[in-house]
């Protein structure tokens, strides 16, 4: 049994990656939260790259981001790696949560992406 929250997520980020694998026609997009921030990234495992990113750290979503709650900022990152992804050609992909719970910015990136066009 898990003693820390933290060695909890770790062991659903180990069961949830043992079964989810991102291909060139459907990479996987992966979430990292933080206590200020909240990251995406769009991963070809076969090729073991990073297709693209994005985060609330980027000089292109930052100014829609001032004065918003960290929900509303997750939404802002979701449409914007959804707009990335339609870009580069990129319409279908395969969610991984990475051990978080599917709640809150979690799931409001999630469903973000979704409104956006990416299909999951």
């Amino acid at each position: 049994m898990a003693k820390t929250k933290q060695e909890a997520r770790r062991k659903r980020k180990l069961s949830i990656r043992a079964k989810v694998h991102g291909t060139s026609e459907r990479p996987r997009l992966t979430v990292f939260r933080s206590a200020k921030h909240i990251y995406a990234q769009v991963v070809d495992d076969a090729q073991r790259k990073t297709l693209l990113a994005a985060s609330t750290l980027d000089e292109a979503i930052k100014p829609a981001l001032a004065g918003k709650k960290k929900k509303d900022r997750a939404v802002e990152v979701g449409t914007a790696i959804a707009q990335k992804c339609k870009q580069i050609g990129i319409e279908k992909v395969v969610f991984d949560r990475n051990g978080y719970i599917y709640h809150g910015r979690v799931s409001a990136l999630a469903d973000a992406a979704r409104k956006a066009g990416l299909k999951f």
